[in-house]
């Protein structure tokens, strides 16, 4: 039996769905994209452009009150928002650029605190290339389209695959070299380590998250910085390799 979306979720999905179409036409003629850069290693092309466009329309026409926290074009709306809408139209852009079919379109509703804070109380991670949609919704669990998701179960570090990202170059050197610290310390002591090149793709539901110091990550606070996620098992011993790699390039740095 199909499970049932709620109306959120089905405002997200279709506008990722539609925004895909034009992707999946984009990547076929790759080639003939126009490509700026907005910095070293970090391109941003007519894909992302248009994709992010067809979102912000779909989703403002379904909720014409909501605001929005766009990659490309930022923050729009009314400051005093109840709901906001936070887009990544084309998570996986160098991927994309390459040919590398590994790239997803990511939507998250994030919901407005009292206190003026914001809790994220339902995300959307689609891969049109496989058609794999991935969602979860505060108190009603995390799918793989219509396949309930858990993160893995491993108890052990050496039998763990790890995901990262990798600092190209627009990245200052202290951070580069904390990097380099945590994957060799790191590499001997699990099963394997991965660049897949598309972030949102890396993370599974049910994991436990913090910042590199292991405080809570927040999604404006931790903007650009990096976080640490992996299962309740594992995530402490990931967390001591990180911060050791952190602090042994912040004392050479010194």
């Amino acid at each position: 039996m199909a499970l049932r979306l709620s109306p959120h979720m089905t405002v997200m999905q279709n506008a990722a769905q539609k925004a895909a179409r034009r992707l999946l036409r984009d990547f076929a003629e790759v080639e003939q994209l126009q490509v700026s850069v907005k910095g070293p290693s970090d391109f941003v092309s007519q894909a992302d452009l248009r994709a992010e466009q067809t979102i912000r329309e779909e989703l403002a026409k379904a909720r014409p009150g909501y605001a929005f926290l766009m990659e490309e074009t930022g923050a729009s709306g009314g400051e005093n928002w109840s709901f906001r809408w936070v887009v990544d139209p084309l998570d996986g852009t160098t991927n994309f650029l390459h040919g590398v079919p590994h790239w997803c379109i990511s939507v998250a509703l994030e919901q407005r605190r009292a206190d003026g804070s914001g809790d994220v109380v339902a995300g959307m991670i689609y891969n049109p290339v496989v058609d794999e949609m991935f969602w979860a919704e505060r108190g009603a669990g995390a799918f793989l389209n219509e396949r309930r998701l858990r993160v893995a179960s491993r108890r052990e570090i050496k039998d763990a695959l790890f995901a990262t990202g990798i600092p190209f170059a627009a990245v200052s050197a202290p951070r580069r070299l904390a990097f380099a610290r945590t994957l060799g310390t790191l590499m001997p002591q699990v099963a394997g380590i991965r660049r897949f090149g598309a972030a949102a793709l890396d993370l599974e539901a049910g994991g436990f998250v913090t910042d590199a110091r292991g405080r809570e990550a927040s999604m404006h606070e931790s903007a650009g910085n990096d976080i640490v996620a992996a299962n309740p098992h594992l995530h402490s011993r990931l967390l001591e390799v990180v911060a050791d790699g952190v602090s042994a390039a912040e004392g050479r740095a010194a």
